[in-house]
C-alpha cells in the first residue's frame, strides 16, 4: 500500500453526493464577530490548528487570535494537527515554537492534544514529542473522550506502523458509544491545495468513516483552511494555515476554502457541531454545521 502524497486527485462527480448538511456559508458576509454560545445545551467548545511551529510572526498572529478568542469563548482543548516542530522536528527548539507562542493559553489550563507530522518525524522519529507532556500524547496514535464525544488520533506519516494502526482504529471506532465521532491526523484525505487529494486514504478511511459514522476528519498538511460538504456523512476540515499559508483551489465538494492564516473553532452539541474559521483579525470568515447522523 503506497501511503505518499498524491498529486491533484480530480472528483468531479463526487458533488452528486446526497448526505450534504449546512447551515449557511458566509462567503458574502463580512466582518462577522465570533459569538458567544445562544444555546444552553452546549457540551463543550475546542479549537484546532495545524503546520504551526515556526516561532515566525505568522505562528504569533495566530497564537493571540485563539488567545483572544478564548476570552470571550472559553475552551481547553487544542487539537494540534501537525508539523508542531519546523524544519525538522528538532525537540530543542519547544519553548521557541510552542511553549512561548501559547503561553497565554497554557497558563489559563487549555490542554493541547497532538499528532505527528511529516516534519516532526525527521528527529528521532518523534519520539521525543510523543512523550512530551505539553502533547498529551498517548503514543502515536491514540484516543480520548470529551463529554459525549470521542476523539481518535492517527499518525497518518508514511513510515507509521499501518498494519496495527488500521486495525486498532477499527477496533476502537467499533467499540465506541460517543455521540460524536472525531477522528485527526496530519495529512489530507480530500483537499485543493498544493498536494490534493490523497486517493489510498480516500479508499482506506472513507469506507470506514461511514460505517462507523465518524462526522468530522481534522487535519493540516497543506496550508490553507478548507471545509467540505459531508461525504458520505463525514466532513472534512483542513487547519493548515497555523503559521504561513500557500494558494487553494476549490472542488464541487468543497463548501469553503480560504488562502488564511488562521483557527478553527468548534462548538458541540447534543444534535449538531457548529465551525467557524477565525482569521488573524479575530473575524470569522466562515461558517458551517455538521448535523448528527441517524444511526
Amino acid at each position: 500500500m503506497n501511503l505518499k502524497r498524491r498529486k491533484f486527485l480530480s472528483l468531479a462527480g463526487i458533488g452528486a453526493f446526497a448526505s450534504i448538511f449546512y447551515a449557511y456559508s458566509v462567503t458574502a458576509k463580512k466582518n462577522l464577530e465570533p459569538t458567544n454560545s445562544r444555546r444552553k445545551d452546549l457540551l463543550f467548545r475546542f479549537v484546532s490548528v495545524a503546520d504551526t511551529g515556526t516561532g515566525t510572526k505568522g505562528q504569533y498572529a495566530v497564537a493571540n487570535a485563539m488567545a483572544n478568542y478564548h476570552t470571550k469563548n472559553p475552551y481547553d482543548l487544542v487539537v494540534l494537527a501537525g508539523d508542531n516542530i519546523y524544519t525538522n522536528g528538532e525537540f530543542e527548539k519547544i519553548n521557541e515554537v510552542f511553549e512561548r507562542p501559547y503561553g497565554k493559553l497554557l497558563k489559563k489550563g487549555v490542554k493541547f492534544r497532538a499528532a505527528l507530522g511529516n516534519h516532526d518525524i525527521r528527529t528521532a522519529n518523534g519520539d521525543l514529542q510523543v512523550k512530551y507532556a505539553g502533547f498529551n500524547m498517548k503514543g502515536r496514535y491514540y484516543t480520548y473522550n470529551r463529554n459525549q464525544a470521542q476523539f481518535f488520533v492517527l499518525d497518518t506519516n508514511s513510515n507509521a506502523d499501518w498494519k496495527n494502526q488500521l486495525v486498532w482504529l477499527e477496533q476502537e471506532l467499533a467499540k465506541s458509544k460517543a455521540l460524536w465521532k472525531i477522528v485527526y491526523g496530519h495529512h489530507p484525505i480530500y483537499a485543493s491545495g498544493q498536494y490534493g487529494s490523497n486517493p489510498d486514504f480516500i479508499q482506506i478511511f472513507t469506507p470506514m468513516f461511514q460505517k462507523y459514522n465518524v462526522q468530522l476528519y481534522i487535519n493540516g498538511h497543506e496550508h490553507h483552511y478548507e471545509r467540505t460538504a459531508a461525504i458520505n456523512g463525514t466532513t472534512y476540515l483542513i487547519c493548515g494555515g497555523g503559521a504561513g499559508t500557500r494558494p487553494v483551489g476549490k472542488n464541487p465538494w468543497t463548501e469553503y476554502s480560504a488562502e488564511k492564516l488562521s483557527f478553527a473553532s468548534y462548538e458541540i452539541y447534543p444534535d449538531i457541531i457548529e465551525i467557524q474559521g477565525i482569521g488573524t483579525d479575530n473575524r470569522v470568515f466562515d461558517r458551517g454545521v455538521i448535523k448528527l447522523k441517524s444511526v
